[in-house]
């Protein structure tokens, strides 16, 4: 079959382009308003974009109301959003957290998540007394988190009401990993068992890999593979250079 996007029917009974591109990290974002309320969304358009520094992005459509999503106006407001991976084990916090709720609401209340404080990312929220330095909540449970400084939005233009978008772009600056997760140094997909935005309304939970090394001798392509800022820097010593030595050669830290 072939179809063209908004010009041809492609004549299956649901619209399979999301169902093409598969699976989706999620982005479990965490912001604070400029007047205090926390709010916690998902997000399946989500990805880091590069690693030295590391940016992520993730993209909010629009609401049913053709209105620019909380997280966004926060991020926009305040310059500040943290990001935790969602997992297997919290797959129903992240599905309730994606009800569109009013703005005043509380998603960690509303739907019965311990939050814990982020440490670099403060929002100033004026209060009865003056400002007070807040900093942006972070899902406790989950077993990684980021804290990211907002770099830019592009808007990208579609159909109303939900057809537009807004891709966020952060840099992350800080970056939280339970050492229950860590196997010999690495991150362990096997604890964490992430779960991945797939098609209609599905969702894979990620709890086996395996690892291809792409082939050639430049350290430094497998140092950016590996997303090594180090390697980047073309500090190979040690673990480093284990790690970004010629296929054959590579060993699991």
């Amino acid at each position: 079959m072939f179809y063209e996007p908004g010009k041809t029917e492609h004549g299956l009974p649901y619209d399979p382009f999301k169902a093409c591109v598969i699976p989706r990290p999620i982005g479990w974002i965490s912001t604070l308003s400029p007047s205090g309320t926390a709010n916690l969304a998902p997000y399946s358009q989500f990805n880091n974009l590069t690693f030295d520094p590391p940016y992520v992005m993730f993209a909010a459509n629009q609401t049913p109301s053709a209105s620019q999503k909380d997280t966004v106006k926060n991020v926009e407001d305040t310059g500040v959003f943290c990001w935790q991976l969602a997992t297997f084990e919290l797959r129903e916090y992240v599905n309730g957290t994606g009800e569109q709720l009013p703005s005043e609401v509380d998603e960690f209340e509303h739907v019965g998540l311990e939050k814990e404080d982020s440490v670099l990312s403060f929002v100033n929220v004026r209060m009865d007394v003056g400002v007070e330095k807040i900093p942006v909540p972070m899902v406790k449970r989950s077993p990684i988190k980021f804290e990211c400084t907002y770099y830019s939005t592009l808007r990208l233009p579609g159909h109303p009401p939900m057809g537009s978008a807004d891709v966020v772009i952060g840099r992350v600056v800080g970056i939280h990993i339970a050492e229950s997760v860590l196997t010999d140094g690495r991150i362990d997909v096997a604890k964490t068992v992430p779960i991945a935005r797939c098609g209609y309304f599905e969702y894979a939970a990620v709890s086996k890999v395996f690892e291809m090394t792409i082939p050639g001798e430049d350290r430094g392509l497998l140092a950016g593979l590996e997303g090594s800022s180090k390697g980047n820097r073309g500090e190979f010593e040690g673990d480093d250079a284990k790690s970004a030595a010629v296929p054959g050669e590579t060993e699991r830290r």
